[in-house]
């Protein structure tokens, strides 16, 4: 029997708990081993938020501290709602458990290579092609019925409020260049009016970006062939999820964000969606233009928002 896992109280520590796998690695071996699974190989994910390690090629096993245990009922209550009902590969349920208060999941390891390593080597037309089949997707995701995510927290209107009373103060800090800055309040005047606070809610996977799915490749052309990670699910209004694919991806150029847009069901940005859009952007709970926007020089080519909003959702 294996040492128990510890207990933490801050994010910090459970941090360099985790960068230090040797502290860990033997229990989860033997969380493993309990379940009848092969511990031959293991792989350590050295990226990520809880400890993730590889089995083999065909399972994964993911561990969460109890200060994010809502990541992983996000994560298994996606994954149970979701199964089946997409035309895109997500991991299965295969075993879950507890082990000293952590719960664990066991989910099938899905083929293909990781987005982040092939997105910037791919060409103009085989990224929008991938970015057609991304706003597929979301579409996709957020036709499923809600079930139990109905309950996951924060509610969606709570969420909003609070992203709004912490705007300036998170993009202050941030270091957000004062031209932008001078224009925050205008869009937080309007935030409540232009987000939809009591839509119905659809399924918010957060983060549709390159290290959270797979693509193949077929006779040179790459598709969208899987995707992982829905520890921070929400439920909420649909544009959001259109975010990530904007900032990381689509770069301002007008055929990636046309074909982001066309795949989720839109047709060419108008003002009022670019409005939406960069108010949402400015409110997403991990919100930092200066890191996140990936169009070169924008700092200079944007004199305030408005401009900004123009440069990456082009029409």
């Amino acid at each position: 029997m294996s040492k128990p896992l510890p207990h933490f109280t801050d994010a910090e520590s459970f941090r360099a708990f985790r960068s230090d796998s040797s502290r860990w690695l033997p229990i989860a071996l033997d969380i493993a081993r309990d379940h009848g699974l092969d511990v031959g190989a293991p792989h350590v994910f050295a990226t990520g938020t809880n400890l993730v390690i590889g089995l083999g090629d065909r399972l994964i096993l993911k561990i969460f501290p109890p200060l994010l245990r809502a990541q992983f009922v996000s994560e298994r209550g996606s994954l149970t709602q979701l199964a089946g009902r997409l035309h895109l590969p997500i991991p299965e349920i295969v075993a879950e458990g507890v082990r000293d208060g952590w719960p664990y999941l066991v989910i099938t390891r899905l083929a293909g290579t990781l987005g982040s390593e092939v997105w910037p080597r791919l060409p103009e037309e085989q990224k929008e092609r991938v970015l057609r089949q991304i706003g597929e997707t979301i579409a996709s995701v957020q036709r499923a019925p809600l079930g139990p995510l109905a309950s996951v927290e924060p509610r969606w209107a709570d969420f909003m409020r609070r992203q709004m009373q912490g705007c300036k103060a998170r993009h202050t800090r941030l270091g957000l260049a004062p031209k932008f800055l001078r224009g925050l309040d205008d869009f937080l005047r309007d935030a409540a009016e232009l987000i939809p606070m009591d839509a119905p809610p659809v399924i918010l996977i957060g983060e549709y970006i390159p290290e959270n799915f797979l693509l193949a490749c077929d006779d040179g052309q790459w598709s969208l062939a899987g995707l992982f990670d829905f520890g921070d699910v929400l439920a909420g209004w649909r544009d959001y999820d259109l975010l990530g694919p904007s900032a990381f991806m689509a770069a301002g150029r007008p055929g990636r964000v046309k074909s982001l847009l066309e795949g989720f069901g839109y047709a060419e940005p108008d003002d009022a969606l670019r409005r939406r859009l960069m108010t949402l952007m400015l409110l997403h709970r991990a919100s930092d233009l200066n890191s996140h926007i990936c169009i070169e020089g924008w700092q200079e080519r944007a004199s305030d928002l408005v401009e900004l909003q123009e440069l990456i959702w082009p029409g």
